[in-house]
């Protein structure tokens, strides 16, 4: 017996201890750090990263020296034939005689050294290079701010669809309970049928709006999962509450930091465009240099009419050969002057939109201050009508069942009351949001 609750015991242990390892406990600033390093997207752009250091060695390569062998094996099925005269055989004059001059088959071996002295176009590219490593780095930054953004909007949606189930649960309490009690007034003939039939009416609407916030829970902690980078089946458990999170976002101290343009990320990017217009006009106005490059070749043939190359009988001939190859531009019939042009156009209309990005984060972030400002008035408004509607409704309840107000009186407070619960939720997922769209609009780092 002993052993049979010693085994149960050992099971249930062991199946609580999977259990909790099935299971993601998160608090906010958790599920941010873990996404940054989980979500798709961040993967993804630190593979970019990766990619662009290793086209930046690409780049740098041309410019180093390439040694590539080469091994060319001819048999000639039919061989060429030619025609000496006769006479020089000892034959009849005014004749010819065909004779074979090639051996049947024939093995060339050789290993050419390449080396790049000068090129403008390949020192055009390594500065390049180095810009599209910086454009992938920024590019993963800007992210990862994104990834923040989303995570504690997904985070706040799950915490919300978890309070609205919690107050409509109170609320179809409450309203069975009236209901209840209405019946029994009825049934003594002290109310009319109308009463009941608007409770049912009431009660059923709020029965409906609370299984949809339960199937909306369900999608909630998927969509935090997608945001996360985990599978839409891990079981998550969030250990902020939506009370905490309003109460360490709410930051008045935000409203009043300076915003420096320089310092964004998306100026930042601005800048790298501008950068990468600029190298490759740079480009095309190198193309107008000449280029020079050298070559140091060694090989070795040799031929037979059979295949006995690799017999150490054969001989081979060697051979080595040295060049310099210079490549001067001298006319392109304009080509190179309009290609050039067109690159400094591009230039000039990416400091356009630097210049147009600046004033827009100006006025993005101005923009996000304020609503951050009106999203905590409107936290603090919601929060005082909340207590009102629940006091209002509270009189109306008493009123209705000593009958001195109708149901519909009772209706009109109770909607009033669930507007207002509404009303406070969202506005509690607005601080939270708003302040992440503001620390975005002011390119805070990530905590």
């Amino acid at each position: 017996m002993r052993k049979y609750i010693y085994g149960v015991f050992v099971f249930f242990f062991t199946s609580v201890l999977l259990a909790q390892e099935k299971e993601m406990h998160l608090s906010m600033q958790e599920a941010i750090d873990y996404a940054i390093k989980n979500n798709y997207d961040n993967k993804v752009a630190a593979k970019n990263i990766d990619a662009a250091k290793q086209r930046k060695w690409e780049t740098t390569t041309i410019g180093l020296p390439q040694i590539n062998g080469k091994l060319d094996y001819q048999n000639w099925l039919k061989q060429q034939v030619s025609f000496l005269p006769a006479e020089l055989a000892g034959g009849e004059p005014g004749t010819f005689v065909p004779v074979t001059f090639v051996p049947k088959q024939t093995m060339n071996a050789s290993v050419t050294l390449t080396q790049l002295i000068f090129d403008g176009s390949y020192l055009v590219g390594l500065q390049s290079a180095k810009t599209y490593l910086k454009i992938s780095e920024q590019a993963k930054e800007k992210t990862e701010l994104a990834t923040r953004e989303a995570v504690i909007n997904a985070y706040g949606n799950v915490l919300v669809t978890e309070k609205t189930i919690s107050i409509l649960e109170k609320n179809r309490d409450v309203l069975k309970k009236n209901l209840n009690e209405t019946e029994k007034i009825y049934e003594n003939g002290l109310t009319e049928q109308e009463n009941v039939e608007q409770l049912q009416i009431t009660l059923g609407n709020v029965e409906n709006n609370l299984n949809n916030a339960k199937r909306m829970k369900f999608i909630a902690y998927k969509m935090l999962n997608i945001a996360l980078g985990n599978s839409i089946e891990k079981k998550l458990v969030l250990t902020d509450t939506l009370d905490n999170l309003v109460l360490s976002n709410t930051d008045l101290s935000l409203l009043s930091q300076k915003f420096n343009v320089e310092n964004h990320i998306d100026f930042k990017m601005a800048e790298n465009d501008r950068e990468s217009k600029r190298l490759l006009m740079k480009l095309e106005q190198s193309k107008a240099l000449p280029s020079l490059s050298a070559f140091v070749n060694y090989g070795a043939n040799t031929n037979s009419n059979t295949f006995t190359f690799f017999n150490t009988s054969q001989r081979w001939f060697d051979y080595s050969l040295l060049g310099v190859s210079l490549n001067v531009p001298i006319f392109s019939s304009l080509g190179r002057h309009s290609k050039t042009a067109r690159a400094r156009i591009e230039l000039e209309n990416s400091e356009i939109r630097k210049e147009e990005v600046r004033q827009k984060l100006n006025l993005q972030a101005e923009s996000a201050k304020s609503e951050y400002q009106l999203s905590i008035e409107n936290y603090e408004t919601a929060k005082k009508n909340l207590g009102l509607a629940e006091r209002i409704e509270k009189k109306q309840q008493v009123k209705f069942f000593e009958g001195i107000s109708t149901s519909f009186d009772l209706l009109q407070a109770q909607n009033q009351l669930y507007s207002q619960q509404n009303s406070y939720v969202q506005s509690m997922l607005n601080v939270i949001a708003k302040k992440a769209k503001l620390e975005n609009a002011l390119n805070l780092p990530i905590k």
